[in-house]
């Protein structure tokens, strides 16, 4: 697998409290000189004007270095909801991201309507362990109101030393009015890929994001689940909801994880760097084995690139509901001072040419996240033919008093219908597309 050493590609959403999700790093992309385009002279003329104005007139002495940052910062936020200024200290925290290790609260953020919106909590964070959710706007931060207040301005609220608490208002869909959530800051580690086996040789991987290591660590929780299971696996099972993206490559190196050829992704835009296209390579780590694929609203950019890769190629069932719909891409351009633009500088393409613009990856089964409750049993409980007088003995050679091979499991699986419905749904299909595949 090839990647471009000259412009590294980044896929995220918006920020996540102490940097931005778009994690990793990229150089300054060559550019094509032969077509440039004059200066607009009027526009720039005006420009000139108000900053005349505003040294001259504005109740308080301003700063012109401060006066351009904003500039430049309303430039870029004026573009789309993804393309931003990061200051010095913005761009040393994002680089410090792809290890995996920041100082934060845990949350992917953007804003809607002036406020501050939860795109996703990241697991195992302060914020997740407050109970933050998917889709929730915080109204004010302490004693600040949100409203008014720029995304880069409210994230330096919300940033603040290991330890220190921070009190968030948050509205939420499900709940009559808004509400106060505590968190106290931490150093957030995150680890981007964990494993389990559900049953027998049925496998569970969780990314919670895209880091640069992440390919290589899904590689290596598969070949562990495969170690305890002792041969190779029935099924696995990967789980992108609420996983916000992150760096392009990471997502190409999970879809070639299970694809054996063909295309992964491709990429268009404005400059020759811009354009990129990833293929696979011959190694599945599953050797064939079913794959579902869940994903939900909290799905974005690098989750949506490997739901709709293995979609394409049919590799893998996608079971959820529809992602988040982030079709761009960004690449980190170092400025100078040493600052840098978060840019959006492509579109991505799923292997069969779709874009999820706006749209997002629409799931071949649709589940929504419901909650299961535990009916009542009759105390008497329920009558089978087994428990009629005088029933005929079964003549497979099994008493009437053994269990089947199932019968241990009971427990357990009504405690993983109760706990994650969608998961339990995940694992009863892939067991049955592993029945049809024997």
């Amino acid at each position: 697998m090839k990647f471009s050493t000259r412009n590294i590609m980044l896929i995220s959403l918006g920020t996540v409290l102490g940097l931005s999700l778009s994690i990793g790093q990229g150089v300054l992309a060559e550019r094509d000189n032969a077509k440039l385009t004059p200066l607009p002279l009027d526009d720039l003329r005006t420009f000139t004007e108000v900053f005349g104005k505003i040294k001259s007139d504005y109740v308080e002495t301003t700063d012109d270095s401060d006066l351009l940052e904003n500039a430049i910062r309303g430039m870029l936020t004026g573009l789309d909801p993804h393309s931003t200024y990061l200051d010095p200290e913005a761009y040393k925290e994002l680089r410090v991201g792809t290890s995996g290790k920041f100082g934060g609260l845990g949350i992917e953020v953007g804003m809607e309507n002036g406020f501050v919106k939860v795109i996703s909590p990241i697991d195992d964070t302060p914020a997740q362990r407050a109970g933050m959710q998917t889709g929730d706007l915080i109204i004010r931060i302490d004693d600040t109101p949100v409203k008014g207040l720029s995304l880069s301005d409210a994230v330096k609220l919300m940033r603040g030393e290991p330890g220190s608490k921070i009190l968030l208002t948050v509205v939420r869909e499900s709940e009559d009015k808004p509400f106060k959530v505590s968190i106290t800051r931490a150093v957030i580690k995150v680890n981007s890929v964990k494993s389990r086996m559900l049953d027998p040789g049925f496998g569970y991987v969780r990314i919670s994001q895209f880091q640069s290591n992440t390919g290589e660590n899904i590689i290596n929780a598969v070949s562990g689940l495969k170690k305890e299971y002792k041969a190779n696996l029935k099924g696995l099972i990967i789980d992108l909801r609420n996983n916000p993206g992150g760096v392009l490559n990471a997502a190409v190196a999970v879809s070639d994880a299970f694809l054996e050829d063909g295309l992964i992704v491709y990429t268009e835009g404005r400059v020759n760097d811009s354009e990129m296209k990833f293929k696979a390579t011959p190694t599945d780590i599953v050797k064939g084995a079913p794959i579902v694929v869940l994903v939900n609203g909290g799905s974005a950019s690098a989750s949506e690139i490997v739901a709709g890769a293995l979609q394409d190629h049919k590799r893998a069932i996608i079971m959820g509901t529809t992602t988040f719909g982030k079709g761009s891409v960004q690449t980190i351009l170092p400025i100078p001072n040493g600052a840098a633009l978060k840019l959006t500088t492509a579109r991505y393409y799923t292997p069969s040419g779709r874009s999820i613009q706006a749209e997002g990856i629409i799931p071949d089964i649709k589940l929504e996240n419901v909650k299961l409750t535990e009916m009542e049993v009759s105390p008497f409980g329920q009558i089978k033919e087994a428990n009629l007088s005088g029933h005929l003995d079964n003549d497979n050679g099994n008493s009437s008093n053994k269990t089947g091979a199932n019968a241990g499991h009971k427990e357990d699986e009504l405690s993983l219908a109760q706990k994650d419905y969608q998961l339990y749904e995940a694992l009863n299909l892939l067991k049955g597309l592993e029945i049809l595949q024997r």
